[in-house]
């Protein structure tokens, strides 16, 4: 078997933040909660890429209500020394959600600003509802006021992969969540 290392650091030695156990278990009772919230609807999914497609596949398995998927792509850019919190979508979404109850799904908040952004440009496409739905939340490093109305977990200001997350397009398929300290 191939050692995978990452900053010099074998990948199996990285400190498991949350384990996949952990994981599953906060995925379904979230999933309990939101397919309470929304008895008798049909909520409309949106999975942010890329990062959010491992959550929002184990997210939809264990919801046990009538529901759609779509997808939305952003990129936020800037200088390498702060966010410029500018967002732009890469890919839209592929139906129109006016008049529906809708619930964004991401890995996770940090700054806020690319959520600010999704739930500002969404909200103005008249959806009957809208909230978000998000794994981990980062409260230390938020920049604007953003709280998600369903949070799996709050974590201190570390980088964190695997479960979606990724660093350098590497790693998402891990199974729990690991700390990547530089």
């Amino acid at each position: 078997m191939t050692e995978h290392f990452i900053n010099g650091k074998r990948i199996e030695d990285l400190e498991i933040i949350i384990s996949s156990e952990q994981i599953q278990s906060r995925v379904r009772e979230m999933a309990a909660l939101i397919s309470n919230d929304y008895r008798g609807k049909r909520p409309l999914l949106i999975g942010v890429l890329k990062g959010a497609v491992i959550f929002l596949s184990d997210l939809i398995r264990s919801l046990t209500i009538p529901l759609e998927i779509d997808f939305i792509a952003v990129s936020s850019y800037g200088n390498s020394t702060a966010s410029s919190g500018v967002v732009r979508i890469l890919k839209d979404l592929e139906q129109s959600i006016q008049g529906k109850d809708v619930l964004i799904v991401e890995d996770i908040v940090d700054t806020g600003l690319t959520l600010n952004y999704l739930v500002d440009n969404l909200g103005s496409r008249q959806p009957k509802s809208l909230k978000v739905v998000t794994l981990l939340d980062k409260p230390d490093r938020r920049k604007v006021v953003f709280e998600p109305d369903y949070c799996g977990f709050a974590i201190p200001d570390r980088f964190v992969i695997g479960y979606g997350l990724d660093y350098g397009e590497d790693f998402r398929q891990l199974a729990d969540l690991r700390a990547l300290d530089e």
